[in-house]
């Protein structure tokens, strides 16, 4: 038995033949574009104090049309699905001069699936999302005498989407996104210090219901907080860091792969502009962006253009490979989609973006990478960061981070920031653990407004000679 298409959501006020027909009137004298129809719900908690502090429940439905020629691109969009509001919005696309060769080609189909299509808000009542945030509360509370603070979100989403294109090629995707964070506040001596932990993916919401998967949660945002409690003022300097697996690859997302997106690279403004086939990073060093590995929080079926999924490989053994592009980019560069066409929602342009960018695994040893450094930092877990896409300069500060004395890790660190260049860094890699981890599931990429669902990745990696930043005398 099966329940009904999800696709309903969109086509409430409009039938999918008339959707393929405006699509055809609007867009055929175009290079390329699309009618991007979504629906979607979230809703996210917020438990604090003890008590339930916020519970926010939202859906939306709209379109955004978009015709390209050459590579000016006209877009409009509206919160009505309606012929009547898409005839309105083709106006907009009056602005763009036909085109004079061939229509881009449509995407490849794919029968690939990365996660499946049930809705996680539906399917589990309010009270029960509720008492999860409770009991996580207590058993934290609970769990250390330090503890005086707690902090709990719990959030999904579910989007159905479909693209429709001028020739008649129809997409269709359905997207759920789960998320739990754990925040704790642990107090010892007047002096208060954090941990988070946070896990998610595209699923239902059963795996954060399970109790050895959110009990786990607790205990790693504690042992950060009591950790932190311990830790001294951070050295400052250039010296040997040793980066811990999975998410400390945010420093590789920031600084190396929003500048090897395709439109940075067309325009001339990153710092791998026209590099392709030279060598831009050590020996050993492969980097790609994985879109199709399944339920995981970056990944999609179908990015938002059409184009299925897959790996791309970016960086191999040191070389420049590739870049990350969307059908625009790829088109005006004489390159293929790798579909990493991305959108926030219906409401904004799609435009190049990662999935999981993460370092593939090498040969190193962990524990023999660290003992290869006489005095040097031990970065576990990075909190926020800034970079230039176009020198690829970056400021990262450390949420967990050790200093590393004789080959050993030593005391907790505080206030450690990381300093550099994501061009020079990758040059100066000198070990590549054994130990490749993905991130758990919660990353957020911003770029030009929009944010999106986005991982990261690494083994543990020796860096010979970055800046730290600390407030040690």
């Amino acid at each position: 038995m099966t329940g009904p298409d999800p696709r309903q959501f969109l086509y409430r006020n409009l039938d999918p033949d008339t959707a393929r027909q405006l699509a055809h009137k609007h867009l055929a004298a175009h290079d390329d574009g699309e009618l991007y129809l979504q629906y979607a719900a979230s809703e996210a908690f917020g438990f604090d104090d003890g008590r339930l502090k916020t519970a926010d429940y939202h859906s939306s439905s709209g379109f955004g049309l978009r015709g390209v020629s050459g590579e000016t691109t006209a877009f409009a969009h509206a919160n009505e699905i309606s012929e009547s509001a898409i005839e309105r919005a083709a106006a907009t696309l009056g602005l763009l001069d036909p085109r004079t060769g061939g229509a881009a080609p449509s995407p490849q189909r794919t029968n690939q699936s990365m996660y499946g299509a049930a809705d996680p808000l539906s399917l589990v009542p309010f009270a029960d999302k509720v008492a999860l945030c409770q009991q996580i509360d207590a058993a934290a509370r609970a769990r250390d005498p330090r503890v005086v603070q707690v902090s709990v979100t719990l959030s999904a989403s579910w989007s159905v989407i479909d693209i429709v294109r001028a020739d008649g090629f129809t997409a269709s995707d359905i997207r759920p996104l789960v998320r739990l964070g754990v925040s704790i506040v642990a107090e010892q001596n007047g002096r208060r210090e954090t941990g988070f932990h946070g896990l998610g993916g595209r699923y239902l919401y059963g795996k954060l219901f399970d109790e050895a998967e959110w009990s786990r949660g607790i205990d790693i945002a504690l042992a950060q907080a009591l950790t932190n409690l311990d830790s001294v003022a951070a050295p400052a300097g250039e010296m040997p860091v040793v980066l811990a697996p999975g998410w400390p690859g945010v420093l590789l997302h920031e600084a190396v792969g929003h500048g090897l997106e395709g439109d940075f690279n067309r325009k001339g403004t990153s710092a791998f502009s026209g590099r392709i086939g030279e060598r831009v990073a050590a020996a050993g060093v492969t980097v790609v962006d994985d879109g199709a590995i399944e339920r995981r929080r970056g990944s999609l079926t179908i990015d938002d253009e059409g184009t299925p999924t897959g790996r791309t490989c970016l960086i191999e053994d040191g070389i420049l490979k590739g870049y990350l592009q969307d059908r625009l980019n790829a088109r005006l560069m004489g390159m293929e989609p790798t579909g990493n066409g991305r959108r926030q929602s219906f409401a904004h342009a799609p435009m190049p973006r990662m999935t999981h960018t993460f370092m593939l695994g090498g040969k190193d040893d962990p524990g023999e990478l660290v003992e290869r450094v006489k005095d040097g930092i031990y970065a576990k877990s990075f909190g926020g960061g800034q970079v230039d896409i176009t020198s690829g300069k970056f400021v990262f500060s450390c949420t967990e981070a050790y200093r590393i004395r004789d080959g050993r890790i030593a005391e907790p660190v505080k206030g450690a920031t990381l300093i550099g260049d994501g061009p020079t860094v990758l040059t100066r890699v000198k070990g590549i653990g054994n130990d490749l981890a993905l991130d758990e599931g919660v990353g957020v990429c911003g770029k030009a407004g929009q944010s999106i669902p986005a991982g990261v990745g690494q083994p543990t990696l020796l860096v010979d000679g970055l800046t730290v930043g600390g407030t040690a005398a």
